[in-house]
């Protein structure tokens, strides 16, 4: 249950003064539907009204609060663009005040001819006369400090002024309570943070410049709080995790020799040090919940196949979970060879296996006689029982939410997880996405594998671009060729795929194929045969080729429209090249004028193959939120901290919440109950219930 305290905070924005339904519907469109989101909505800028010149000294393009006398009101015409002039005046000079589609009656009753008003808002110098449009503030001398002096200036959306908007926040924070501190009393006064209340009431009310960025006192403390609610709610998943029962599994690693054997390289070293500590954590009679993180052709299925192994050669199973049904196939057809050659029973299953065949592998699963199954989400539904089930593999991790990962583990006892993701993820996010599993990375390639050229070319030498693929294909080439989202639509996409198809296709007849994610499963599988085949050598794709797929004989990526994609998804692209042993190229087109963080992103991609180094410049270049997308379930969506700017924060906050449950495992002290309300107030209420539940 929500604390009493909080009930305030988490009450409809209707319950504030001032705020009726139009108000609040305008607010929705800004995901602000409760008092709290107001707080949590926090200024960009300010507007200093200090500055009270005369009118003569008042400067162009300034903000300035002007006391003046009214002069004649000159109306706008019934036709015409003009708009209407209030002629005004002081002791210094004159200005017009205008107003554009404006009430007649309105103006007359705030401007009346002879009155002394106050008017606060942006002064133009407009042929040589001063004039202000629309101002902000028009007020008798009397009311003059009901203008604030300093104004926080906050994000809108159509339909909502800012006046409306300040007014909302300022009675959101009446309602703000004082909260029993929640941070550790040293550290507090070591950063020089003011409480909870003051620190959210100072947040809005910036009183210079330098309180608006990410690192002045109240804001920081803020974000802090933020991340110690994240901390401890995954620190408190982990620790229920911990006690989840599991199981030891210690193979004779005789299954694995033999798939070592039949493989025609030998493992990279990263690729051994992180099988050796899986083998270490599945030894463990706790259940293990490990992310392998690999670059794009690091070898991490090789490596997820040998733990699967590991199981296997205990007498249990093992599942692998894909995202995809093209990377659930390709993984089963890379996977059975090896499989084959230990002498173990892999199957596939996805959404497309129906009737007698489903039923079979069921039957199959069921009895034992199927030792690993790959399959797609068809592995988490009801009807599919494992005999023994000892290991879980998740494949792009990212894409699945926690309950799939307990659904799938919920069909075996004491299950161990590997997690794998080929989406390099920053520390700090890895930190705040994955912080309830042991993270391994394996950053070596494979050996022979050649770095992609990578060269950005305007879109204007588009022709140039064509011929030179026809050239490649002559020579026995093959191709990707991948159109981007053209807009916020689902089918925009595959409208540009299938008009750059029709156009290449007319060039180069039956050698080109095209694959988008509206095809049916099948229909798109036969298109993607025929070009591991080499019956089609050039594909032209949607971004449903971005994760796994894998042929090696293709050695050329074209990106057009390549500055409408983050930098980590032209990267994971890029890697769909590069795997066979023939040098590779990427072409990225381009159309201009190029923004900067377009221009980033572009050079980096030139400069580098390092997934993990992308992965870094990708949170630089556009804030943690879109890195991973905030709607994917692994990555929370945090309102105050930026962590591009609160990483160092970040660690303090994983070691403190660490600190505080070793001290207080049930959060019953003083200091445990105020972090508990911290749960709630973050809405990381999820992990209170780990905490009920033991």
């Amino acid at each position: 249950m929500r604390p009493e305290i909080l009930y305030p905070l988490f009450a409809q924005v209707t319950t504030l003064p001032g705020v009726g339904g139009r108000t609040a519907a305008h607010l929705a469109r800004m995901g602000i539907a409760r008092v709290v989101d107001l707080l949590w909505h926090l200024p960009t800028g300010m507007v200093d009204r200090r500055h009270s010149p005369r009118v003569k000294d008042a400067g162009d393009g300034v903000i300035a609060t002007l006391t003046v006398e009214v002069a004649r009101h000159h109306p706008a015409p019934p036709r015409g663009r003009r708009p209407y002039r209030v002629k005004c005046f002081d002791d210094s000079g004159t200005i017009d005040i205008v107003f554009f589609h404006a009430n007649r009656d309105y103006i007359q009753e705030m401007l009346p001819e002879g009155a002394v008003r106050v008017i606060s808002g942006k002064v133009e110098h407009f042929h040589g006369q001063v004039q202000m449009s629309h101002p902000d503030y028009i007020l008798r001398p009397e009311d003059r400090d009901r203008i604030p002096a300093l104004e926080p200036v906050y994000p809108l959306t159509a339909g909502l002024s800012g006046k409306v908007l300040r007014k909302a926040i300022t009675a959101a924070l009446d309602t703000a309570p004082d909260l029993q501190e929640w941070l550790e009393p040293a550290h507090q006064a070591r950063q020089g943070w003011p409480d909870w209340r003051r620190a959210i009431t100072a947040a809005h009310a910036p009183d210079h410049p330098r309180h608006l960025l990410p690192e002045s006192p109240a804001r920081a403390r803020l974000a802090y709080d933020e991340l110690l609610a994240n901390q401890l709610a995954l620190a408190l998943v982990r620790e229920r995790l911990r006690k989840r029962k599991g199981r030891a599994f210690t193979g004779d690693g005789h299954l694995r020799r033999r798939v070592e054997d039949a493989l025609p390289f030998a493992l990279t070293g990263d690729q051994r040090a992180v099988l050796e500590e899986i083998a270490e954590d599945m030894a463990r009679p706790e259940a293990m919940l490990r992310l392998v993180q690999g670059d794009v052709g690091s070898g991490k299925t090789l490596v997820a196949l040998l733990a699967m192994l590991i199981a296997v050669e205990a007498g249990a199973q093992a599942a692998l979970l894909a995202p995809t049904e093209i990377l659930a196939r390709q993984h089963a057809a890379t996977l059975a060879p090896l499989a084959a050659a230990a002498g173990v029973r892999l199957a596939l299953l996805t959404g497309r296996d129906k009737g007698k065949s489903r039923r079979a592998i069921l039957d199959d699963l069921a009895s034992g006689e199927i030792d690993i199954l790959v399959g797609t989400h068809a592995l988490i539904e009801r009807d599919v029982a494992f005999r023994d089930l000892g290991l879980a593999v998740i494949d792009e991790q990212h894409r699945f939410g926690v309950h799939q990962r307990l659904k799938l583990t919920s069909k075996g006892r004491g299950v161990d997880v590997l997690v794998m993701t080929a989406t390099p993820i920053p520390r700090t996010l890895s930190l705040t996405a994955y912080g309830d599993m042991d993270v391994s990375r394996i950053i070596e390639k494979p050996p022979g594998r050649k770095p992609v050229e990578t060269r950005t070319i305007p879109a204007a030498r588009l022709d140039d671009v064509v011929a030179a693929i026809g050239r490649a294909l002559k020579s026995g080439a093959r191709a990707y060729w991948v159109c981007p989202l053209v807009e916020e639509s689902e089918t925009s996409d595959m409208a540009a795929a299938e008009a750059r198809y029709k156009a290449l296709k007319a060039i180069y007849g039956d050698q080109v194929g095209l694959v988008h994610g509206k095809m049916k499963a099948a229909e798109r599988d036969a298109v993607m045969a025929d070009f591991a085949a080499g019956r089609i050598a050039l594909l032209v794709a949607t971004t449903v080729i971005e994760v796994g797929v894998d042929v090696p004989e293709a050695t050329i990526m074209v990106i057009e429209h390549a500055e409408r994609f983050g930098l980590a998804q032209l990267h994971q692209l890029r890697g769909r090249v590069g795997r066979g042993g023939d040098r590779s190229t990427c072409l990225l087109l381009y159309a201009g004028p190029l923004s900067e963080t377009a221009r980033a992103r572009l050079r980096t991609m030139r400069e580098t193959d390092d997934g993990f180094r992308i992965a870094e410049e990708d949170l630089r270049l556009r804030g943690p939120g879109e890195v991973l997308g905030t709607r994917q379930s692994g990555l929370p969506e945090f309102r105050i901290a930026d962590l591009a700017h609160h990483e160092d924060l970040l660690a303090t906050a994983r070691k403190d919440a660490v600190l505080a449950l070793s001290r207080d495992p049930k959060l019953e002290s003083a200091r445990g109950q105020a972090l508990r309300v911290l749960l709630y107030l973050f809405e990381r209420d999820a992990a209170i219930r780990y905490l009920q539940s033991g």
